[in-house]
């Protein structure tokens, strides 16, 4: 399930490509005709994101609120001067590809309008220079300004607003109760926009047991806990991937990058291509290997019915 950050990067995404333009709306599958009617031709004003919950806002105070879950993915083409991710969500079939014409002496895109649509199409949006397809989300629905308000009341705070008072809150929220820290981090009223590979991963750089209750938290490393949360879900909006590992540990042509470096060797900042997919984590999806701080195996167990991934050592209770 896409975590937070990639949900704010749609938000941004749809901003850029969107804000500011009557869209053509339209549900080729038909399953969502009715709320596409409402917004057709009306004009997106804003995109919003609270945790997994993207909201656009059109212009005749209705909202476009869609929640991806599992198996959602918007996929995006356009002429030139309609730039960003091709596709933001679930993993897309191998081999397909958008459909963005050839161009012309210029250099530029030429664009007549959006492809036919591939797929079960739930919804798409279609500007003057491009288009925005869903497929296969959990929700999908056209409500009203004071749903939207009432969706986001039910959510906990977004570690990507980190509006003030909201350490205290998430802080509040753990301490209340007596649930293991790692259930909670997916419990989207106590924080929202978790998932299971950050919530892996924050307990391991905090060092947190993940069976550890809640309440048995103290104040100030619940505050802790949030701002590396902020940390990390930070830098997966500008990393465009969940990288929670610092360079040290990424390799380099069979050796570390700290060893590199040493040795003079430039070391590459994060980017779409490095560190490798084996690096970026300390211990989701890394079971039955040692752990890259003590060497001890990373074991797994499920937990709040996702996966859990962590280094008994690293983590044992204090």
């Amino acid at each position: 399930m896409p975590e937070g950050h990639s949900v704010r990067r749609l938000a941004r995404q749809f901003g850029d490509v969107f804000t500011g333009e009557a869209l053509a709306v339209s549900s080729p599958q038909g399953r969502f005709s009715g709320g596409a009617a409402l917004l057709d031709g009306r004009t997106m004003l804003a995109a919003e994101a609270h945790g997994k919950h993207l909201f656009l806002h059109f212009d005749n105070s209705l909202v476009l609120h869609v929640h991806l879950g599992l198996y959602g993915a918007w996929s995006f083409g356009g002429d030139s001067t309609f730039s960003g991710a091709s596709s933001i969500g679930a993993p897309r079939r191998v081999g397909e590809q958008e459909a963005f014409g050839e161009a012309d002496d210029d250099g530029a895109a030429p664009y007549a309008g959006p492809p036919a649509p591939v797929g079960a199409v739930r919804v798409r949006l279609a500007g003057s220079h491009g288009w925005a397809d869903l497929r296969g989300a959990t929700t999908c629905e056209t409500i009203t300004a004071a749903e939207a308000d009432a969706v986001l009341a039910r959510l906990g705070p977004d570690p990507l607003r980190n509006l003030r008072g909201d350490a205290g809150r998430f802080a509040a929220n753990l301490r209340s109760r007596r649930t293991p820290l790692a259930a909670l981090l997916m419990d989207q009223k106590v924080i929202a926009g978790v998932g299971n590979v950050y919530r892996a991963e924050v307990l391991f750089r905090r060092r947190l047991d993940p069976w550890l209750p809640g309440s048995a938290l103290a104040d100030g490393d619940a505050r802790k806990l949030w701002r590396d949360i902020v940390a990390v879900m930070t830098d997966g909006v500008a990393d465009g991937r969940i990288i929670t590992t610092p360079p040290k540990y990424w390799t380099l042509d069979g050796t570390t990058a700290a060893k590199a470096a040493a040795a003079g060797v430039p070391v590459p900042a994060k980017s779409s291509s490095f560190p490798h997919r084996d690096d970026v984590h300390f211990v989701y999806k890394r079971h039955g290997l040692p752990c890259r701080v003590c060497r001890t195996v990373v074991l797994i167990a499920e937990l709040a019915g996702r996966n859990l991934y962590w280094c008994p050592f690293c983590q044992q209770p204090q």
